[in-house]
């Protein structure tokens, strides 16, 4: 299929009826062509035919499809071995924001996942069809060859090329070749879970071939097994693995938003007991649905529901759905219940302490995923569960880990089937010896489809978490070893806050979003001007505009572990406190009234210590592209924060490859 609704050699481009391009542009369009729609092409057409009269042998497309799910640029001119990426306003006499970083991220779109754009050239231009002329003249190149955007008024635009045109020595490029490369999106978490929601397909939004097919591999396993049950009757729970960044979340939302098809029906549901995650992902889906439908009609039911109630379905907070069936035997509506990060789901004494003291169920004795698993028997046919699981990434108390739902399903639910990956049923698979021999005469065959071991989500920090690892541990010679590459994914520390401000601001361009990283005990921050107690709304800190001071751009409010799990940005800032300093290794505390207090390392399981380190190891590992490390300089004359210690923390990143900024 086309990447364009037309494309054509300049020369032919420039001699066709007008008509029949635009004939063309509405064949393609998969709607209605709207009177706005119309006129912009109209004006488009003209313009682009007067200039590649003037263009011989570069090639024009109209409406490209840009590497990101649903976008498309007005027109890409591929000549002498540049890209020029343009974008009309008609009707507009200036050059506002929003227009500028849309046509920068498509330029940005197309180096990034385009995979024939990733060496050449290419300069994104915006066109006010009403403005006066501008002062012309090159910009600035990025390291990464991608021009800052141009702003022109339609009279601008054909001695702007000339002048590029004029001045290149890159080899020609073959257009339709160009055209046809291949692309590797990857979107983040919240674009994802859009772009499924509309209806695309996982493998048109994965990084790598092998990602897709990995990705696609585990969603078919799982269907075999709900397609089973749902034919024969039965329970099944399937146990998903991955790598870090292999997309478990990705393959989650892919799963239930399958079932949410219109031919399957509404009996699927993606739960998390990561609140901010589900309410970013909620509100992301509200929006995208409001901006591509528009707001109901008042008496449209159907509307509505669709734009208010059908996310709901798609992602809940596992707590309300747990709650919802707490005092009821009513069965759920839905058959296929899939749970991320399944590991964090509460032991018993956890779930117990929480149901007498909140919910006033002083008899309540069951783990939550005991319940969980009891509240889905109920259904008398099939049903399904898929638990998620993540690895080392317990950051609270009374999770329970990978081995609670196992020992959940060895009481009455002896009749569910088990499906899981082999390293699980291994001695290094975090389950004791006796849970994996019970599981070892409940799985039949140890499905290796359902261990995402290739990584997606992250197109320039495939070497993070290995490094965030190595810096959490003890060798700063195996850290430096797998330091990611600086031009790849750039990596600094600083001592100063308005430094790392001033990086991030350098780094982040067009629609990309940085933000500030703290520990949520990170206490001793608060004289650097980064108080972690001050709640943050997740939704406004994620999805809102770099101009609005709540959102994440506007670099000034901390987010927490807790805020930002499971979640990313592109240029992240960890700001590094004593609650996790440097000695002959690391040292977990927490600060108490008006002082830190050391945190005792547990002999067994996921002890507080565990927690911290936990803490900075999300905090380090939400950067898709870049990311710079603040160590306070402290102060003397406060005993909460010795020079020293803070000192002992830059040296060690300075050990494990951190350079200064």
């Amino acid at each position: 299929m086309s990447r364009a609704y037309h494309d054509a050699a300049a020369a032919d481009f420039a001699a066709a009826d007008p008509m029949a391009i635009f004939g063309r542009l509405a064949q393609a369009l998969p709607f209605d062509v709207e009177q706005a729609q119309r006129s912009a092409w109209l004006v488009q057409i003209h313009h682009l035919q007067a200039v590649a009269a003037h263009l011989p042998g570069a090639h024009l497309f109209l409406e490209f499809a840009i590497p990101r799910m649903g976008r498309r640029a007005d027109a890409v001119i591929v000549a002498a071995g540049l890209v020029f990426v343009l974008e009309y306003k008609v009707g507009e006499r200036g050059f506002p924001r929003h227009a500028v970083e849309q046509v920068h991220g498509y330029a940005l779109d197309l180096k990034n996942f385009h995979v024939a754009s990733h060496d050449l050239a290419i300069v994104p231009m915006l066109i006010a069809t009403e403005a006066p002329p501008q002062q012309l003249g090159f910009g600035f190149w990025a390291p990464d060859r991608v021009h800052d955007p141009l702003r022109l008024s339609p009279g601008d635009v054909l001695p702007t090329l000339r002048q590029f045109l004029g001045g290149g020595d890159a080899p020609a490029i073959d257009a339709l070749a160009w055209a046809a490369g291949g692309y590797r999106p990857t979107p983040t978490i919240i674009e994802a879970a859009e772009a499924l929601y509309r209806g695309h397909d996982v493998a048109a939004i994965s990084r790598s071939e092998a990602g897709a097919e990995n990705l696609t591999l585990t969603a078919a396993a799982i269907e075999a097994v709900v397609e089973r049950m749902k034919a024969r009757g039965g329970k099944a729970i399937c146990f998903v693995t991955g790598v870090p960044g292999a997309g478990k979340t990705l393959a989650g939302l892919n799963i239930a938003c399958g079932r949410l098809a219109a031919d399957v029906g509404e009996d699927a549901t993606f739960l998390s007991g990561n609140g901010p995650l589900v309410d970013v992902l909620s509100e992301a889906l509200r929006r995208d649905v409001r901006a591509r439908h528009g707001r109901p009609d008042p008496g449209d039911a159907d509307g509505r529901h669709r734009v208010e109630r059908a996310r709901d379905k798609f992602v809940q907070n596992v707590h309300h759905f747990r709650d919802e069936y707490l005092e009821s035997a009513k069965v759920p509506s839905e058959h296929v219940v899939v749970f991320d990060e399944a590991q964090r789901a509460w032991d018993r004494a956890m779930t117990a302490d929480f149901m007498r003291k909140k919910r006033g169920q002083p008899g309540f004795d069951q783990s939550e995923p005991a319940f969980l698993l009891s509240v889905m028997d109920r259904h008398r046919d099939w049903c399904v569960v898929v638990c998620l699981i993540g690895e080392g990434q317990e950051i609270n108390r009374g999770e329970a880990g990978v081995g609670e739902w196992v020992r959940a399903l060895q009481g009455d639910l002896r009749h569910w089937q088990v499906h899981m990956p082999p390293h699980l049923l291994t001695a290094d698979g975090g389950l004791d010896a006796g849970l994996r021999w019970h599981l070892g005469q409940r799985v039949a065959v140890p499905d290796p489809a359902l261990h995402l071991a290739v990584s997606v989500r992250s197109f320039r920090a495939e070497k993070v978490s290995a490094f965030v690892a190595a810096l959490l541990g003890h060798d700063a010679e195996a850290a430096r070893a797998v330091r990611p590459d600086p031009a790849a994914f750039p990596l600094v520390r600083t001592r100063d806050l308005a430094t790392a401000r001033a990086w991030l601001r350098d780094h982040r361009r067009a629609g990309e979003r940085a933000g500030l990283l703290a520990s949520s005990n990170a206490l001793r921050l608060k004289p650097e001007g980064l108080f972690v107690k001050a709640r943050i709304d997740v939704c406004d800190w994620f999805l809102n505009p770099g101009d609005d001071v709540r959102s994440s751009n506007a670099l000034e409010d901390a987010a927490t572990e807790f805020d930002v799990q499971g979640l990313e940005l592109d240029w992240a800032a960890v700001a590094w406190d004593l609650n996790l300093r440097r000695g002959d290794g690391w040292q977990a505390r927490r600060f108490h009234g008006t002082k830190w207090q050391n945190i005792a390392e547990s002999d067994a399981g996921i002890g507080r210590a565990d927690y911290v380190r936990n803490a900075y190891r999300v905090l380090l590992t939400r950067a898709r592209q870049g990311m710079v490390i603040f160590v306070p300089r402290g102060d003397a004359a406060d005993a909460t924060r010795p020079p020293a210690e803070y000192d002992a923390i830059d040296a060690w990143l300075a050990a494990c490859g951190v350079v200064q900024a």
